[in-house]
């Protein structure tokens, strides 16, 4: 590689990186997740860029080898960021009683699902090559379900801290619930993409890989809940953070090699490592005693990765947008937005009522369930990549996630206003209130 290839990599990562804060300062500026600024900025860059000038001036700008490394760099800030992902989604459980989860969680999983299955009914008879592709029905029909089913952890997260609901009663139950969801959501990705191929046995192979990384991921897990590896950990972060970061790129460029989206890899590294130990609670879940020490390790390896994750958006914007439409889907952006929100607000709402829980505390848990934002993404980035999603239906989808996750801030005010109008707290409301961690 040469120094000039170097050199205007180095420059257009600097660029990205400024844009992606002049996102998160505009994101702010609109009480909307940091995260969706980078995202819809570092999305927009290229499509702006060729309003802007021409075909020739983005070439010029974003060679093939600079793009190469764009992807690289991308990729490998995704995986840092996914380790923090994985180790929030087990940290999420903690505090919930199983039998309002399991209420909460079947309907945040279940009417999503079935909306996405109806979505691919509705492409699947329309006959659209734009939007339908050449992938098997079968990969096809998993890609949306999950695509409308998955709820971001992480994004949901920093929205309930931001409002001081972390922890609220229907903070606590959509963020444990969005984490159940995602545990499922992610195996049936695979499954789509070992599908994607035509072939049943890759499907086989992905959730052996799956189940294979899971059980070494535990292992590993176990060993380093040893008293000396989390004083080792506490000692010298720095170390273990650099530790965790190559075994983070380093599984998910073997993950990738095996046929899977490297995501997975990353995953798989973030629920290998411990976390700190729980507050002391009594819960209805049994959560393992695990070290001090780990947490700011973590914390790092997600920032960093966090850092360059605008970089990703760049270069996703990049692959779905250098290439021009013949027209915008409109009707499919509607319909896709319109069963994305239909699916999780009634879903969550039905599944809290379900569980005994009010109706201002219900709308709030659909309304947190919402949230899709990242984890969407990234899932909407494999099934792209897998040839399952054409352009079309990835910028359909794209701005379901953006919608969706944009309305949560909107949806939660509202709730607040409703109950300020003189609706009323139930008894049991008030008692898990009080219950909450």
């Amino acid at each position: 590689m040469s120094v000039a290839i170097i050199g205007q990599t180095a420059a257009v990562v600097a660029v990205v990186l400024v844009i992606g804060w002049l996102g998160r300062m505009l994101a702010r500026l609109l009480r909307q997740p940091t995260v969706m600024g980078e995202l819809a900025v570092g999305l927009l860059a290229v499509p702006i860029l060729l309003a802007a000038t021409n075909r020739g001036v983005l070439d010029a700008l974003l060679p093939t080898k600079v793009v190469a490394n764009l992807g690289i760099l991308g990729n490998a800030g995704l995986a840092l960021f996914l380790v923090g992902v994985a180790h929030e989604l087990r940290g999420s459980l903690i505090g919930t009683r199983i039998a309002s989860l399991g209420w909460v969680t079947a309907g945040a999983l279940v009417p999503p699902l079935a909306s996405g299955v109806v979505l691919a009914g509705w492409l699947l008879a329309e006959h659209d090559p734009r939007l339908r592709g050449s992938a098997p029905v079968s990969a096809f029909i998993l890609v949306l379900a999950v695509s409308l089913a998955v709820t971001a952890v992480p994004v949901l997260a920093r929205i309930l801290a931001d409002r001081k609901l972390t922890a609220s009663l229907p903070g606590r139950l959509s963020l444990s619930a969005a984490a159940v969801v995602d545990a499922v959501a992610w195996p049936l990705l695979a499954v789509a993409i070992g599908l994607a191929s035509g072939k049943l046995s890759n499907a086989g192979v992905a959730i052996l890989t799956l189940l294979v990384g899971v059980v070494v991921s535990v292992g590993i897990r176990r060993a380093l809940r040893a008293e000396a590896a989390g004083r080792f950990a506490g000692r010298y972060p720095v170390v273990v953070a650099v530790l965790i970061g190559v075994a983070a790129i380093g599984c998910a460029n073997l993950v990738s090699a095996l046929g899977l989206s490297s995501v997975f890899g990353a995953f798989l590294v973030g629920l290998a490592v411990p976390g700190n130990k729980p507050p002391a609670k009594e819960t209805d879940l049994s959560v393992e005693e695990r070290p001090v020490g780990w947490a700011l390790p973590v914390r790092w390896v997600t920032m960093l990765g966090l850092a360059f994750v605008p970089v990703f958006f760049v270069e996703t914007g990049l692959e779905v947008f250098a290439k021009p439409f013949s027209s915008v889907p409109w009707l499919a952006i509607v319909v896709v937005t319109a069963l994305g929100m239909l699916g999780k607000l009634s879903g969550g709402y039905a599944g809290a009522r379900l569980a005994g829980y009010s109706r201002i505390t219900s709308a709030r848990v659909g309304a947190l369930l919402n949230t899709r934002g990242l984890t969407e993404i990234v899932a909407l980035q494999a099934g792209f990549h897998a040839g399952i999603l054409t352009p079309a239906m990835f910028l359909s989808c794209l701005v379901m996630a953006l919608v969706t996750t944009c309305a949560t801030g909107p949806l939660m005010t509202w709730t607040n206003r409703t109950q300020r109008r003189g609706a009323p707290a139930t008894v049991t409301d008030n008692a898990i209130e009080t219950w909450a961690v």
